[in-house]
Formats: structure tokens, C-alpha cells, sequence
């Protein structure tokens, strides 16, 4: 019985982490293109985790859904739903520096017009401030972040060693 239940949590947790890395990898070309966000969002919709993480790149794809969507009268309640997601998880885990990530990247690239981006000062401290915490998958994740962030000087993404 033992050895079953080995078994199913070590599947579970490789499946879990696969989901994972491969939303993480599909979220960092999200926004080069219009095909790069509509394969994050297939990928984030197949997604049925209730991981805190997994939900925040649910919430994310929601967001980005406005960017490719056809609909212009359907952009807003995207925007509107999917941060309202994205706020909900981080509130229930604000230490959580990835769901920062998330949100900081997010707001750096809305159209300002959206008023979504009072968060970008605030996160960009919490991340800079515990990046030495993080595993190291996680700060490969951030550093590739960072090196393509507009909210970050020279000086901080050359901190992040």
C-alpha cells in the first residue's frame, strides 16, 4: 500500500513540476508574438492543477487573452477577470516571488491606459530584495525575466548573480 502511494505522489509531483516548467518556458515567449501568447494561453487552459502557481499563470493567460483576442468588447472583461484572479492568489501567498514575477511583467506590459501597473515599484523591490533565497531554477527564470524587463535598471539586473 505504501509503495502505491509512493508511486501515485511521485507521478503526481512529476507532472505537476512538467506543468510547471512547461508553462514558465511557454509564459517567457508569450510575449513576443501573437502565437507565442495563444500557445501560453492553449497551454495554461489544458492546465488543471489547483496549484497556487498554475493558477497564477491561469489568471496571467486571462490577460493575455485580451492581446490576441478578436473580440474588442470582450477585451476588457479579460483584463478585468484575469487580474482579478492574479490579485486573489498573490493575496493568499504574497512572499510568493514568482507570482510577482508574474504580476510585475504583467503590469510592465499592459497599455497604461488600463490603469493596471501600481504594483510595478512594490514587486520589483520584493523580488530584488529576496532573489537570493530562491532555488536556482527559479533565479535562471528571474534573471531571464529581468534581462528583458523595462521596469529594471542595468544596476539591478547586473545584481542578480
Amino acid at each position: 500500500m505504501k509503495l502505491i502511494l509512493s508511486l501515485f505522489t511521485g507521478l503526481f509531483l512529476f507532472f505537476q513540476t512538467s506543468d510547471l516548467d512547461a508553462l514558465r518556458n511557454a509564459y517567457s515567449k508569450a510575449n513576443t508574438s501573437n502565437e507565442g501568447a495563444k500557445n501560453f494561453i492553449e497551454l495554461a487552459d489544458k492546465s488543471s492543477s489547483s496549484d497556487l502557481l498554475i493558477k497564477g499563470y491561469k489568471a496571467a493567460a486571462k490577460i493575455l487573452e485580451a492581446k490576441v483576442t478578436t473580440e474588442k468588447n470582450k477585451r476588457k472583461s479579460f483584463v478585468k477577470s484575469g487580474a482579478t484572479e492574479l490579485e486573489t492568489v498573490i493575496k493568499s501567498n504574497p512572499n510568493n516571488v514568482e507570482m510577482r514575477l508574474i504580476r510585475m511583467s504583467i503590469q510592465e506590459n499592459i497599455p497604461k491606459i488600463v490603469g493596471y501597473s501600481k504594483n510595478l515599484k512594490e514587486d520589483k523591490a520584493y523580488i530584488l530584495s529576496n532573489y537570493t533565497r530562491q532555488n536556482s531554477v527559479l533565479k535562471v527564470y528571474i534573471k531571464k525575466f529581468a534581462m528583458q524587463s523595462k521596469t529594471m535598471t542595468a544596476t539591478e539586473k547586473n545584481s542578480l548573480k
